[in-house]
């Protein structure tokens, strides 16, 4: 114990010379420093107050060097937001080479498991289907080409082990070992399959048939998705599986419905001839996120006027019916019917229906905004009826839609919110990364930039 006051008492002392030497080092210098300083001091002084009184007038000379100072200054600026650039793209590749995490997928035995491909699984329907047999615990490959499909879709899976994705034109053949298969490769919006209608055609021909030989060699069962539009402009209401359907084959929409019409009856003669296990869904009006929002369909096209209130256009005099299924009823619906034993067509729709000018208003309604609705030219052939008969999926499937209209409307709106914000983010900051001066040094460090040596 009487340590310690003498402890505290060194310490003190120590401290205080520490503080008197100091005060000695700083006194020699100043006797040490120019006396002159002083004098120039108090010079420089006047000097700048007569030049503040009377500015002097800088020449030429004079002027360019603060120019070029000043240049320098901004290109070392430019410089700066290069490297910042960089040094973001290398803090991209480091959260890309760290350990993602997938969504919890149940675990199957090798028995239990199958190897399901999924053709536009990088799509609408094909993704959400993907999250479902992926989270059951089955490998699942996706064949996609992109024309509309999207890898943002899918890439929360990507690096999964039970998942692979093959970027890959499905009108040419293709080899793999699989148990099942989902035939979803098509577009499906009018824009989409009127843009290339030879392309439509080839991929609902020639691609069915690769897949269907597919399913042949490996004695795999199929699955078709086939569409609603079998049934054209029906004079059948609603629309039972067993109506032969009211098609204009010439007409704007021919390279669609004809489309799927004779990849249904490839179908059934591979199913015929060559003894292949098919099932054939016949798909109405799905909606819900992932959709493509510029893919000219009803439920996009209204949901984005209303969000950029703009007008709400109904094309012609708004009385058409349609009705709407939620996404995931249909994915539900699809499982179903493949593991069925039932080889006939099913349809897979919501029965119940909506004219179009009805399902502009709840849109407006659920959106809110300044929009109107009005009408427009009719399109031609376009069907002005349209509800599903699902007593067939009833019975069979025990299949019928879970999701009300107004909650899928709601999550659907909401997904399209956030891709209209994210698009209105990446075209804002593409318009300052291309206005900068520093874009091609920005450029070239890129194409310079080797990971591995981060």
């Amino acid at each position: 114990m009487p340590m310690v006051p003498i402890a505290k008492k060194r310490i003190k002392v120590t401290a205080s010379v520490l503080i008197v030497l100091i005060l000695l080092l700083a006194l020699y210098r100043s006797f040490l420093k120019d006396p002159t300083d002083v004098n120039r001091s108090e010079a420089n002084l006047n000097k700048d107050h007569w030049a503040f009184v009377h500015p002097k007038i800088m020449d030429d000379g004079e002027k360019e060097g603060i120019h070029q100072k000043q240049q320098k200054l901004v290109n070392q600026i430019e410089q700066a937001k290069a490297q910042i650039a960089i040094l973001e793209d290398r803090v991209r590749a480091l959260e890309a080479s760290t350990p993602r995490k997938y969504p919890q997928v149940k675990y199957l035995n090798y028995k239990n498991r199958k190897r399901i491909l999924i053709t536009g699984g990088a799509g609408f329907v094909g993704s959400h289907l993907v999250d479902t047999l992926m989270v059951q615990g089955h490998e699942v490959i996706v064949v996609d080409n992109f024309f509309t499909g999207r890898k943002r879709n899918v890439e929360h899976w990507l690096g999964h082990e039970n998942f692979e994705l093959i970027h890959h034109d499905i009108v040419n053949p293709l080899f793999i070992e699989v148990d099942e298969i989902y035939h979803l490769a098509s577009p499906a919006s009018p824009p989409h399959y009127m843009y290339n209608p030879v392309k439509t055609i080839k991929t609902n021909t020639m691609g069915t048939i690769n897949m269907l030989g597919l399913a042949k060699r490996v004695m795999a069962k199929v699955l078709i998705a086939s569409t609603s539009e079998v049934y054209g402009d029906p004079t059948v209401h609603p629309q039972p599986e067993t109506y032969w359907g009211h098609v204009n084959p010439i007409g704007p929409r021919a390279c669609y419905d004809e489309g799927k019409r004779v990849s249904e009856t490839l179908s059934y003669a591979y199913a015929k001839q060559e003894n292949v296990k098919v099932r054939v869904a016949r798909i109405f009006n799905t909606y819900g996120p992932r959709m493509h929002m510029n893919d000219g369909r009803v439920v996009s096209n209204f949901i984005l006027q209303a969000l950029r209130n703009e007008t709400i256009t109904v094309y012609g005099n708004g009385k058409q019916t349609r009705s709407f299924q939620y996404v995931s009823d249909l994915v539900d619906g699809l499982i179903s019917l493949m593991a069925s034993n039932y080889s006939q067509p099913v349809n897979l729709g919501n029965p119940v229906e909506h004219t179009i000018e009805e399902f502009a208003w709840i849109i407006k309604k659920l959106v809110g905004g300044k929009s109107e609705v009005k009408q427009t030219d009719a399109v031609e052939d376009d069907p002005q009826r349209r509800k599903p008969d699902i007593t067939r999926a009833k019975s069979v499937l025990n299949w019928e839609p879970k999701v009300p209209l107004d909650m899928g409307l709601y999550r659907t709106i909401s997904y399209f919110r956030r891709e209209l914000e994210r698009s209105d983010q990446f075209q804002k900051d593409s318009r300052k990364y291309f206005d900068s001066p520093a874009v091609e040094y920005i450029q070239q460090s890129r194409q310079n930039f080797v990971p591995d040596k981060i």
